[in-house]
């Protein structure tokens, strides 16, 4: 008798595992740990900003103004001694306040502004010349910036007796200026000056993103 002859069986394959080499996922796990870092942090980034911007359109749009012991006109731009249209709205908007009688008391602040001229005094002269008594305005002509501003009018405030405050500025500025002069133990009202179109002035979304970031700027200590 014959066998059936069976045919050649197929060799078994081989799996091949293959390891990834340790440092690898190594790299791996800190590239993921790295992006979820930046993503919350641009969240987080997001969150603030959003926040930021809720007070500054909230204090744009309010005005605060009530019988307080002096106002207090935040500086802008002047031009050989005469006050740029921001800063001549800022005016007018405290010159009115006080013609309501909310203070008996006028401060201009600001520093010099490039020539021979301060924006403090600047203010000072405008006044005057609307009809404010001379004795009944204080100019402030050190100040380069909001910061110093502030700490210029708290000092002031201290050695005057002046217990509370309205502060004049744009809108979108007002904010800042509140939280600022809160940290030097000032108590502030805000009033927002009118808005006036000004050819060539800084757009809506520039002035809040300046604001933005200059308070980040300002609560992180950088300046």
């Amino acid at each position: 008798m014959f066998s059936r002859s069976q045919p050649p069986r197929a060799p078994r394959s081989k799996m091949v595992t293959m390891t990834l080499p340790a440092g690898t996922n190594s790299r791996s796990r800190i590239t993921r740990a790295l992006l979820v870092s930046l993503l919350l942090a641009a969240i987080a980034a997001a969150v603030w900003c959003r926040w930021v911007y809720v007070q500054i359109e909230s204090y744009s749009n309010q005005d605060q103004s009530e019988p307080s012991d002096a106002i207090g006109v935040f500086g802008a731009a002047e031009y050989d001694g005469r006050p740029s249209p921001v800063y001549r709205a800022r005016l007018d908007h405290a010159f009115q306040l006080y013609k309501r009688g909310i203070a008996p008391l006028i401060i201009t602040l600001g520093g010099d502004g490039g020539d021979s001229y301060s924006e403090g005094g600047v203010g000072r002269q405008y006044l005057i010349g609307k009809g404010v008594p001379e004795q009944e305005i204080i100019a402030e002509t050190q100040s380069r910036n909001t910061e110093e501003s502030a700490r210029r009018i708290a000092v002031i405030a201290r050695a005057n007796g002046l217990r509370r405050l309205v502060i004049v500025s744009d809108g979108t500025h007002l904010f800042r200026i509140h939280e600022i002069c809160a940290a030097e133990g000032l108590n502030v009202l805000t009033s927002p000056r009118s808005v006036i179109p000004v050819e060539g002035g800084v757009s809506e979304f520039d002035r809040v993103l300046h604001e933005i970031l200059s308070y980040t700027a300002w609560r992180m200590h950088l300046y």
